[in-house]
């Protein structure tokens, strides 16, 4: 396994107490590039004649990575560490997100208005008109990001508590990108019926659903049900979401390939919530010769232990994921780290297209991609064509929401992904340069657009 890049995630701010002397700061810089890390901003904090105090920032590739720096700089002389702290758990403390009033309460007046007795005539004009808890409350522009904390990124069944902090994220994302307010709703209960009910309770207050971090099959169980028992939209997107920029990936590194969708083998690694669901979108793409591999291999019909997404997707072919890959033109991975060999990938077509999409550690890391391979994406941001959900999941509720959608379809999916690939032009197309960046700012603008018209043509939009 190559080592990982240091990056942000595994960033230490380094206080540190250093004599004014020539070369003492150059030999603390040095120390850093020594043992890997890479050298962010110096803060001078305070000087004196002989001594200074800075803060310096240090990116490392993992905590292990970190403490070695912090270690072979305390082992130089006359070099005193004041303090170390980790900046992105600094960065978490607290939460990440609040609630604001958008509006003042400066006078009585304000009060008797925004709260009683004013309150009473809007609470009246819903109850006479269900409708208006649209125009008159949050639920036009509020999602609610919803898990059981079973599948936490890649990190497992870690629970509720533990699954805050990417809901949180999650709704940073969403305000960030698409203007939509969004709230964590953390459940403690992993029960299918339990989930389903808690759910459709909260709904009054929510314009939309997104699911997260819910470990298949149930996860399909659960999305199936509340989209049948729901008026608003409700989106896993761990599944379509993933599938989604997926699939817009795809059709710009096709075109820099020159093949169809229609004529290429597909092999998808990793048959879990996202892979199902990529296999889905792209056979609706156009995608006709997919075969998914999980940790037994090739989802083949000869096996007894496949669930009935699973069962979709077999095929009469048995073995291994090495025996899949000969002769593939594309291999998508959304299943664990360094499972694809530099070997099985030269098994692969002339012009290969490899997505290794397993986060932090992809399937194979891009150094060791072997020639054949034309384009190569990952899940990571410190690599060229990072395949992220960010580009997707806000433009596709910006769109829902202001159209008062009340599903989420595959037709919207599909044009979505093409508004993602159609923001690339031509004379940009590279084979580092397949996808969009996650801040540009055009994106949510995009996905929402395509997804009103979708939603409009198909007759589900309600305003």
């Amino acid at each position: 396994m190559a080592n990982l890049t240091p990056n942000s995630s595994f960033s230490v701010t380094l206080r540190l107490q250093i004599p004014n002397r020539v070369g003492m700061l150059a030999s603390v810089t040095q120390a850093i590039a020594l043992s890997g890390g890479n050298l962010g901003q110096i803060d001078l904090i305070e000087q004196t004649r002989k001594e200074s105090i800075r803060d310096i920032t240090v990116d490392a590739a993992s905590t292990e990575h970190a403490e070695t720096i912090v270690q072979a700089i305390k082992g130089l002389p006359d070099i005193k560490v004041i303090s170390v702290y980790d900046r992105t758990f600094n960065l978490h403390r607290g939460g990440k997100i609040s609630i604001a009033s958008r509006i003042p309460l400066k006078s009585v007046s304000d009060l008797a208005m925004a709260y009683t007795p004013g309150v009473g005539r809007i609470c009246t004009a819903i109850a006479q008109n269900p409708e208006e808890v649209y125009n008159l409350t949050i639920k036009q522009n509020t999602i609610a990001i919803v898990t059981d904390g079973s599948a936490v990124l890649g990190l497992g069944n870690l629970g509720p508590g533990a699954a805050l902090p990417v809901m949180e994220g999650k709704a940073m994302l969403f305000k960030e990108f698409a203007g939509l307010d969004a709230f964590p709703i953390c459940l403690a209960t992993q029960d299918t019926d339990e989930i389903v009910k808690a759910v459709k309770n909260i709904a009054p207050v929510f314009g939309g659903v997104n699911l997260e971090d819910i470990a298949a099959p149930r996860c399909f169980e659960i999305e199936k049900r509340l989209r049948q028992e729901l008026d608003i939209p409700v989106f896993h997107d761990d599944q379509h979401g993933t599938a989604i920029v997926t699939l817009a990936a795809l059709f710009n590194a096709l075109k820099l390939v020159n093949k169809s969708i229609a004529d290429i083998r597909i092999v998808i690694n990793g048959a879990g919530a996202a892979g199902v669901a990529i296999a889905c979108l792209l056979r609706k793409a156009g995608a006709e010769k997919i075969l998914i591999c999980d940790s037994k291999g090739i989802i083949s019909t000869n096996r007894t232990d496949l669930n009935e997404e699973k069962k979709e997707f077999a095929v009469k072919a048995q073995g291994t994921l090495a025996g899949a890959m000969q002769g593939a033109d594309v291999f998508i991975g959304v299943s664990a780290p360094g499972v694809l060999t530099p070997e099985m990938v030269q098994g692969m077509t002339k012009d290969a297209i490899v997505f290794a999409m397993a986060n932090p550690i992809p399937e194979i890391q891009p150094e060791l991609a072997p020639k054949n391979v034309a384009v190569m994406a990952t899940g990571r941001s410190d690599y060229p064509n990072q395949i992220n959900n960010v580009l997707a999941f806000p433009g596709v509720f910006r769109g829902a929401l202001d159209c008062r959608a009340r599903t989420i379809t595959t037709t919207m999916y599909l044009e979505a992904a093409s508004a993602i690939a159609s923001l690339v032009k031509p004379s940009d197309l590279n084979r580092e340069h397949i996808i969009p960046s996650v801040f540009d700012s055009r994106v949510a603008t995009a996905v929402a657009a395509a997804v009103q018209q979708a939603a409009r043509e198909e007759g589900i939009a309600q305003s």
